[in-house]
């Protein structure tokens, strides 16, 4: 971690104002590799290892499935390393962003994974503070190392975020909420971090009809969660292996390609991409469709009260996504 991380750092425990004070072991210029973040109140300390601070206990981390995922294939969805630009596009789609208005501010990636956003908010010049509670974040670390100090990795629970509140000029939440045991308390938590007139918005499964009817799929999830890693994974090579050439032909015709959607994989088969690539893409997102433990879909208008309720302007949302912005 950089040492300027620290000012932007509070004790996730007892929440006092004072700066975590360093207790450095190893470092390298600027960055601590391995040490220790102490608080100056309750003196609880924070093990910073491989230059990441880990305020989380290994028996806290319910989402080991993600951790493995985005270590396995860490590179696939990085734009600057798999040679497509899908990530870039559906940040600013998503976010409604301008890479112009990126360019300079101090960004949350809450839920970071292997760092597929947050390469590209760094990438168009924004300052990424990048928080999962799983392994992914060595992924995040490791693939965003190119940014230097533009990327801070933080391995904490969204939760108990360890950051100060109202430094932020935005903070994004995509593809998370929905895996969390507590959706409603993480939409209403993330806001404090912003700070006046910071930017905020989120991407999440919309509840609805298309879930009953993908029968097969929420079939095996009421297994799937409760099975280990190795296992999930052997299940999802082998639904991949007998089902992506059928949604191959499937997707060629258009008036029958909606039937992909009822088959028990998450198939890819975007032309960006090539063969092996779209393969690949659908083994990870049909490990990752069966190994989450929570999958807690959201209503949009749920979520867009919630973000009023919580005191956000400008509050906006539509299936799967919403905005807001702090008074």
């Amino acid at each position: 971690m950089h040492r300027s991380l620290i000012d932007l750092l509070a004790c996730p425990r007892c929440h006092d104002p004072r700066p975590l004070e360093a207790s450095v072991e190893t470092e390298s210029g600027d960055e601590i590799v391995a040490g220790r973040l102490i608080c100056p109140g309750c003196q609880a300390e924070t093990p910073i290892r491989d230059g990441v601070p880990r305020f989380v206990e290994p028996e806290d981390d319910y989402c080991g499935n993600f951790g493995f995922q985005w270590n396995e294939w860490k590179t696939l969805q990085i734009d600057r390393l798999a040679g497509h630009s899908l990530s870039e596009t559906r940040f600013l789609a998503d976010s409604r962003w301008s890479s112009e208005w990126l360019n300079g501010k101090l960004i949350l990636d809450a839920g970071c994974g292997a760092g597929r956003f947050s390469d590209v908010a760094a990438g168009l010049g924004a300052r990424v503070i990048a928080v999962d509670i799983s392994s992914a974040i060595d992924a995040c670390h490791e693939t965003t190392a190119v940014h230097g100090p533009n990327v801070a990795c933080l391995q904490a629970s969204l939760f108990d975020l360890p950051l100060r509140h109202g430094i932020f000029d935005a903070v994004y939440c995509m593809g998370v909420i929905q895996h969390t045991p507590d959706p409603e308390r993480l939409i209403t938590a993330l806001p404090d971090h912003l700070k006046p007139s910071g930017r905020l918005a989120y991407n999440f499964y919309e509840e609805g009809l298309w879930r009953r009817l993908q029968v097969i799929k929420y079939g095996l999830r009421l297994i799937t969660p409760h099975l280990s890693v190795p296992t999930t994974l052997a299940l999802s090579k082998f639904l991949v292996a007998v089902l992506f050439p059928l949604t191959g032909l499937l997707g060629g015709i258009r008036k029958v390609r909606i039937l992909n959607h009822f088959l028990p994989i998450a198939a890819i088969h975007d032309p960006a991409l090539s063969r092996e690539q779209q393969y690949a893409w659908t083994l990870l997102d049909t490990f990752d469709w069966y190994g989450a433990r929570y999958e807690k879909r959201q209503n949009h208008r749920r979520v867009m009260a919630l973000l009023d309720e919580a005191g956000l302007a400008d509050v906006e949302g539509r299936a799967g996504l919403a905005w807001g912005r702090k008074k």
